[in-house]
């Protein structure tokens, strides 16, 4: 556990520096080239241009919780204290990927479909992801046992899972306002290039700005649980 923990906090202080220029550098780029050089769409117009947000957010954000039901697996098939801790910090960020998704496919529904809010196939999936995520959070408060805190948040992270495919095909199995996948298709991506080239940049700092608040949060976490062991030791021995 230890020698597991030295690697993990090496790594992140390695990396962590180099992570965040680039996420940085990402977001500048992508969010200008989207939001001011790319066209408007002839259909949607200047509306089309929530696409560089809602997208990465949505697909982070779900493939955030994939990641999270395989932590859970990996802690408890194999008790890998450090898969818990990166199930925890991954928490908070993928449930705010994933409320961001849908506050922008609210904002893009209102003048493409005439509503705020339906209850689609691929929107409701979503809800649950989002609700999953807090309930995941609120499930771990709940107990001041961290073994058990741990272990019962591992469990609902792996059942979880299962609405991840869910939403990824979705828009396959059932009827749904929301349009098929525009991007990853074999016969290639349906999306011009105009709209495309940004879009990519945009997901690739997302994901960027989650490992770098990813590695934030483990370091926070290490150090919170260090002073914690600590508070206990300094209290035993005052007995």
């Amino acid at each position: 556990m230890i020698q597991n923990v030295t690697r993990l906090r090496r790594w992140i202080n390695l990396v962590l520096p180099w992570a965040a220029v680039l996420a940085v550098i990402l977001l500048c780029i992508g969010g200008y080239w989207g939001l001011v050089l790319s066209p408007a769409d002839i259909e949607q117009g200047e509306t089309v241009r929530i696409i560089y947000i809602h997208v990465p957010a949505a697909s982070i954000g779900l493939l955030i919780y994939a990641m999270i039901a395989v932590q859970g697996f990996v802690f408890l098939v194999w008790r890998a204290p450090v898969a818990d801790i990166m199930l925890q910090a991954a928490l908070p960020i993928g449930a705010i990927y994933t409320f961001l998704a849908l506050a922008t496919g609210s904002l893009w529904g209102k003048p493409m479909w005439g509503a705020w809010w339906v209850w689609d196939a691929r929107l409701t999936s979503t809800l649950i992801l989002f609700f999953l995520y807090l309930g995941i959070m609120i499930l771990r408060r709940s107990f001041e046992d961290q073994e058990m805190a741990a272990k019962s948040s591992a469990l609902l992270a792996m059942i979880g899972g299962i609405n991840v495919p869910i939403i990824k095909f979705s828009v396959d199995w059932w009827f749904t306002l929301h349009q098929p996948a525009s991007i990853l298709r074999l016969d290639g991506s349906t999306i011009h290039n105009s709209f495309l080239y940004p879009l990519l940049v945009m997901m690739a700092a997302f994901a960027t700005l989650f490992l770098v608040l990813w590695m934030v949060r483990i370091k926070t976490i290490l150090l919170s649980r260090r002073l914690d062991n600590l508070y206990r030791l300094s209290h035993q021995n005052r007995i």
